[in-house]
């Protein structure tokens, strides 16, 4: 009975899912065949325009699969309106402009209609698309919640306090409740007693052996389990299976990137890096005019940073901070840092201040996707505490990455440590454009920029 409640709960949120997609090629469909199909140099038969009609479909399900629009209820509401945001606004550009492409150029449209004309109905399709998926995901935030309730879970932690860990949790209330927590002295029988008790239970950061032991209980009773992965964790996910004995092998290769992955990099960072910088001139050098009428001070700010294999380089950024800002010693930039200029306080908030690295992509020191490049005084501060934290330099550091998508500016070390190792360890050209896009999408959100504490000079917690 409880699989079969399970099994429709799975329908639902996969028809829902369908359902917004249909509605979005729908509406595409009817913007195609009242006003740009008439428009194209030649005649399209029936099965023409169900091929455009089916590309378009192609676009719009690859981009909500890359920005992860569809996942209502593992997100935020407003997170997944605002990746619908991105996913329109992405599909309905590459469509306009394979539109024209058909066309051959802009004025050979029908009876040479003004270009904003041509544009308007791709405009107005943007808008019944943000008005169905504003719909379309309030109405299933409220339907996921009716039928999936917050999971009540036991959070089982050891030396490490679970104060963090707790405090994340805390902020999705609306899909995990964190209602008991226990330590492991308490001992095994008294823990897995109280296990029991719970349809899920959350693993901290304990060693190995009692994690391993946890785990295979809540398997034995059917309790859904969640843990925090450890570094090797993250290594035996990535790891080859081999079946050349009747005992099953696992091949950790340990080498980052091949020599065609290594190549193929390289070819995509002059390429995104070339075009970006051609493409962003103009705003970099209105960038460049405000920092410099402001107080009168350098454009570029320039740091030695790590880099694949522990070598060091220099970063360039444009100067977000007052001159002589680390006069007194590095630091990372605190949460309200009197050092960040008002045009610093802007331009870091986009991100913006980091542009001036494409010409360090372009000159081979920085990969466009990679880990963030760290200084050597705070790796070394780092180090002390995770003797690991130079694993991540088996590739060349990135402008963004896994852990600059799905981390935070103030996320500890060790966290992003196990982040772009996931990103090691899973390497591929898909991954990297996925991350790229993906960029695009964090770009204002105001987490990703948050400096770190008052009492931090680096990520670690105190």
């Amino acid at each position: 009975m409880e699989g079969n409640r399970l099994q429709a709960k799975r329908l639902i949120m996969f028809w829902s899912k369908i359902l917004i997609l249909v509605i979005q090629i729908a509406l595409y469909a009817y913007v195609w065949n009242h006003y740009y199909k008439d428009l194209m140099p030649f005649q399209y038969y029936k099965r023409g325009n169900w091929a455009i009609i089916g590309m378009y479909a192609v676009f719009i399900f690859a981009f909500n699969r890359a920005f992860g629009a569809l996942k209502v209820g593992y997100l935020k509401t407003w997170d997944v309106m605002y990746s619908q945001i991105f996913t329109i606004f992405c599909t309905n550009f590459v469509t306009y402009v394979q539109l024209v492409l058909v066309n051959g150029k802009w004025a050979i449209f029908k009876h040479y209609v003004p270009y904003f004309q041509h544009f308007r109905p791709m405009a107005q399709l943007c808008v019944m698309d943000f008005a169905a998926v504003l719909i379309w995901a309030l109405l299933m935030r409220y339907v996921y919640a009716i039928i999936y309730p917050p999971h009540e879970m036991l959070l089982i932690y050891g030396d490490r306090s679970p104060k963090e860990i707790a405090d994340k949790i805390v902020k999705r209330a609306d899909k995990y409740q964190i209602k008991e927590m226990i330590n492991l002295s308490e001992g095994k029988e008294k823990i897995v007693e109280k296990m029991k008790q719970y349809d899920s239970v959350l693993v901290g950061d304990i060693p190995s052996h009692e994690r391993n032991l946890f785990v295979k209980i809540c398997f034995e009773n059917n309790i859904r389990c969640y843990s925090i992965p450890k570094l090797s964790d993250i290594m035996i996910r990535s790891a080859e299976s081999i079946d050349l004995f009747d005992s099953p092998l696992m091949l950790y290769r340990n080498r980052g990137l091949n020599y065609v992955q290594s190549i193929g990099k390289r070819i995509m960072d002059i390429i995104v890096s070339l075009t970006a910088l051609i493409l962003l001139a103009i705003p970099m050098l209105i960038i460049a005019i405000l920092i410099k009428t402001y107080d009168g001070g350098p454009v570029f700010y320039t740091q030695k940073r790590l880099t694949m294999g522990g070598r060091e380089f220099d970063i360039l950024k444009f100067r977000s901070m007052i001159v002589d800002s680390e006069k007194a010693g590095a630091r990372l930039a605190k949460a309200n840092d009197d050092r960040v200029t008002p045009v610093g306080k802007v331009i870091r908030r986009m991100h913006f201040d980091e542009l001036p690295q494409l010409i360090n992509i372009l000159k081979g020191d920085m990969s466009v996707v990679g880990p963030r490049p760290e200084r050597k005084d705070i790796a070394e501060e780092y180090k002390k505490e995770i003797p690991e934290f130079d694993f991540r330099l088996k590739v060349k550091g990135g402008l963004t990455g896994y852990a600059q998508v799905y981390g935070q500016y103030n996320t500890t070390p060790y966290d992003k440590l196990k982040m772009d190792l996931t990103y090691i360890e899973n390497y591929s050209l898909w991954l990297d454009i996925k991350l790229m896009v993906l960029t695009v999408k964090i770009l204002f959100w105001k987490e990703k920029s948050e400096g770190v504490s008052d009492s931090q000079t680096t990520a670690l917690k105190k």
